[in-house]
């Protein structure tokens, strides 16, 4: 019997970024959807809702912060597990995040295995 693949949404600006992730996550056995915006992923969540978001923090428009309010705000995604993926370290900003309701928190640059243990680890 076929097990459904977890569908996984990264968020980020960067293309660059979007790629490494989708290809990284999609070789581990994940659906990946990409959006370059808050906006976008709100859309792409409609109707067909992540079973775990990587999102960057400075997004244009509606900023990563922003963007989880409205996720945990949506009937259904309470518990989505969210993780941050940002160049951003500071205490301020993590606890910003954490406040927010983030499930795990990366810091840019990345290694493709790092992103992979935490998703493994945040997904049980």
């Amino acid at each position: 019997m076929d097990q459904k693949r977890k569908r996984i949404l990264v968020v980020d600006r960067s293309e660059q970024i979007r790629k490494l992730l989708t290809e990284t996550l999609d070789e581990a056995g994940f659906d990946v959807v990409e959006a370059s915006s808050g906006e976008d992923a709100l859309h792409e969540i409609t109707g067909c809702p992540a079973d775990m978001i990587i999102g960057d923090l400075d997004l244009p428009g509606l900023s990563g912060v922003e963007l989880i309010h409205q996720i945990r705000s949506r009937e259904g995604n309470r518990f989505v597990p969210i993780i941050m993926l940002t160049v951003e370290d500071a205490v301020a900003s993590r606890e910003q995040g954490k406040a927010a309701g983030i499930s795990g928190w990366l810091v840019k640059p990345f290694r493709p295995e790092n992103v992979l243990s935490i998703v493994d680890l945040i997904s049980k």
